[in-house]
């Protein structure tokens, strides 16, 4: 199951982070701004809480792993980050940018990929249907090994 969808509604974010954050019915503390600004800011899609207080104590940011793990719960609670669970065990987080997608992900390195396929939702839809399922709802995770050399080398990764 996937976070409520953004009180602001769809789409990607379209203010500020003070603006996000008061649409969400947050106030607008530093450690609220600094968090969902690591999420704005970064070219990795998926983030642990580790990720995210790893980056803030690179930037010099005094807030605790604590408070990032109290925040990012936060933020999933009021729709601004969606959670998902992979097989690594680590809980990830990720912008909830209205649009429903769904993962691979590489058991090696752990890297995520997103991707929508509409063949795949619509039979899902009729799955769901076909067994006397109302669908509100799905997650769908794949997991494999992806064509990266470098995870393919037997380098150690992460989450992506």
């Amino acid at each position: 199951m996937t976070a409520p969808r953004r009180r602001s509604g769809d789409g990607p974010p379209t203010g500020s982070p003070v603006e996000e954050l008061k649409t969400s019915g947050l106030k607008a503390t530093l450690p609220r701004l600094k968090v969902l600004e690591v999420f704005q800011r970064t070219d990795r899609r998926h983030l642990a809480a580790e990720d995210v207080y790893k980056v803030l104590l690179a930037e010099g940011s005094d807030i605790g792993l604590a408070t990032v793990y109290r925040v990012l719960m936060q933020f999933t609670q009021a729709g601004l980050l969606t959670r998902q669970h992979f097989e690594s065990g680590r809980a990830v987080f990720e912008l909830n940018e209205g649009r429903h997608h769904d993962h691979m992900v590489c058991l090696h390195c752990g890297r995520v990929q997103e991707f929508f396929d509409a063949a795949i939702e619509q039979r899902q839809r009729e799955l769901a249907e076909q067994h006397g399922f109302e669908l509100h709802d799905h997650a769908l995770a794949m997991y494999g090994l992806c064509s990266d050399p470098a995870c393919r080398g037997g380098g150690a990764g992460g989450t992506a």
